[in-house]
């Protein structure tokens, strides 16, 4: 059975609930995070497309993962200091998770699987995955982790009405 992104509540880097239901009708972005990644200063990017879109009706949700070579080993704690002293970051970040595996997380369970999202199968490959959803909570399309936030295809998405 499919289900919608709006039925996940997830925790967020402070420990208080997220609700997905509440980004009704907003274009997401959710992209997996590390800290130590060769790919770390697209937080720089992914801040600059929030500030420039978020008030229209675009929403990035980042999920801190160790997932690959162990680069994100930090506690929540670590992981938004880092992101507020280094990138400035001001979207919403979530509490770290499993992005693969057997201990993925029942969103990105729901982000991978076809069956329950009803558009795509993918695996997450490396940090800074992103997943574009649309305003109606589906899969528009997966981006390669190497795609930098600001590549055009992703502003034409943001933009398009």
């Amino acid at each position: 059975m499919e289900e919608s992104l709006y039925d996940f509540t997830v925790k967020d880097i402070y420990g208080e609930d997220f609700e997905f239901s509440d980004l009704k009708g907003k274009k997401i972005m959710i992209v997996n995070t590390a800290s130590k990644c060769g790919l770390t200063p697209q937080y720089k990017g992914l801040e600059n497309l929030y500030s420039k879109y978020k008030n229209d009706n675009f929403i990035i949700i980042g999920f801190p993962a160790n997932n690959f070579l162990w680069q994100e080993p930090g506690s929540n704690e670590k992981i938004a200091t880092f992101c507020e002293e280094n990138y400035g970051v001001s979207f919403p970040m979530m509490s770290k998770i499993s992005v693969r595996g057997s201990s993925m997380h029942p969103i990105y369970k729901f982000l991978t699987d076809k069956s329950k999202n009803g558009v795509i199968s993918s695996s997450v490959s490396w940090n800074f995955q992103k997943y574009l959803i649309n305003e109606d909570g589906t899969i528009h399309k997966v981006i390669s982790p190497r795609t930098k936030p600001e590549d055009q295809k992703i502003i034409d998405w943001i933009t398009s009405s």
